[in-house]
């Protein structure tokens, strides 16, 4: 990222946080109830940094593990997420039948919010580890599935009659040409899906489990630390803009050949 760019991307970011200082400073906003970024600040760094052992606070020394347990049951459900939705993707994309008999369901089931699950996922599942990995494999298992189908379908139908003319049978025409040629909704679709798995944790942990970022997120706002739950949404922020950075730059490789093609 070239120092302009830069300057950019941190330009809109730098005049919020002073907006935010201002009103603070200034009480535009109700005292107490929105803190200061500086005491935000401390407070983050007490909770990364501080001595867990010799502290009774869990807001001290704790975010590691709590960034831990958050990220492994986001990785755990997206990976599900896309294990399932791009298979089945793909064949909804390329097979009418197919089409016909699953894809109203998923449309059907769709706009269901994740919070609408809670009660399913704990009846089913308990309190535990499952019940985060089912609510964050559905809400990224969506946009994965729909922007899949949406790619097969979107094959360029030249490069079909090509394939075919060429010998090509229908398991080569499907994985050669059908998915590579849906890659990029497919990527588009995985960086979707990691946003709302993010998204999913954090109510997933509210009260399906009892660690991660949701956890300390519900339990800081129960006893009145609004620095630690606005510490705890930068925190969500920050790890998704990364595992979002980690699919694009993912994406840029497995892409190269289109780069190759706009070149060639």
């Amino acid at each position: 990222m070239t120092v302009r760019r830069l300057a950019w991307a941190l330009a809109l970011p730098i005049a919020l946080f002073v907006l935010w200082d201002l009103a603070v400073r200034q009480r535009w906003v109700v005292e107490g109830i929105i803190p200061a970024p500086a005491q935000v600040a401390a407070a983050w760094y007490t909770w990364i940094f501080g001595t867990a052992t010799t502290s009774l606070s869990p807001y001290s020394g704790t975010w590691l593990a709590n960034v831990a347990h958050s990220t492994r049951r986001v990785i755990e459900g997206f990976l599900l997420a896309a294990a399932l939705g791009i298979p089945l993707g793909v064949f909804i994309g390329w097979n009418r039948a197919v089409a016909r008999a699953v894809d109203p369901s998923i449309q059907m089931l769709r706009p269901i919010p994740i919070t609408a699950w809670l009660p399913f996922a704990i009846a089913v599942f308990g309190i535990y580890d499952a019940s985060a990995r089912f609510l964050i494999g559905l809400g990224a298992f969506y946009p994965i599935v729909v922007n899949t189908t949406h790619g097969v379908r979107d094959t360029n139908l030249l490069l079909l009659r090509a394939a075919r003319m060429l010998g090509a049978g229908p398991a080569a025409v499907l994985f050669k040409v059908v998915f590579r040629s849906a890659l990029p909704s497919i990527f588009t679709g995985l960086r979707l899906g990691i946003g709302v798995a993010w998204t999913a944790v954090i109510v997933a942990e509210m009260i399906a489990v009892k660690s991660g970022l949701g956890y300390v997120l519900w339990d800081a706002y129960y006893v009145g630390r609004m620095d630690i739950c606005v510490a705890t949404m930068f925190s969500v922020g920050l790890l998704g803009f990364l595992s979002d950075q980690v699919i694009l730059r993912a994406s840029r490789v497995a892409l190269r050949w289109r780069a190759l093609e706009a070149h060639g």
